[in-house]
């Protein structure tokens, strides 16, 4: 495997750990483009892929283990009420919400899974199964 190569698989795993934080990247277009490009098999940025897409939620779980903490600082960036509705939506629809977690919205949900104290190695399955699937579904759309 080349350094080029190389380097290619630890952008797509940067891009892949940052968009599922709540900082503001879009891992589908590096992925996309690699694929195109045909930098490394389709199989292996899948894999890069899912495992950074996957490790990126577990921060926001982690963040969600302590975010209670700073519930009504100045500088967080939910409201109580929007963080109870939060809780609310989550207890109503349980562990389920985390196959949501590959959407736009479904970082909230992986924060909210901390939050409720999910267990981890369930919210570990479901989040990979979720990550994986559409990193799947987006290799067959562009390989």
């Amino acid at each position: 495997m080349t350094l080029a190569t190389l380097a290619a698989l630890g952008t797509l795993f940067l891009a892949a750990f940052g968009a599922a934080t709540v900082l503001p990247f879009q891992s589908e277009v590096v992925f996309a483009a690699l694929a195109i490009e045909k930098v490394a098999p389709l199989w292996l940025l899948v894999v890069v892929a899912s495992v950074g897409n996957t490790l990126g939620s577990v921060v926001n779980y982690g963040m969600g283990l302590f975010v209670e903490r700073w519930k009504g600082s100045r500088w967080f960036p939910v409201t109580e009420r929007q963080l109870a509705r939060a809780q609310d939506w989550y207890a109503r629809w349980g562990v389920w919400t985390l196959l949501l977690s590959w959407a736009p919205f479904g970082d909230g949900f992986t924060v909210v899974a901390g939050i409720m104290r999910t267990n981890f190695w369930l919210f570990f399955g479901l989040v990979a199964l979720a990550k994986t699937g559409r990193f799947v579904a987006l290799a067959w759309i562009v390989g």
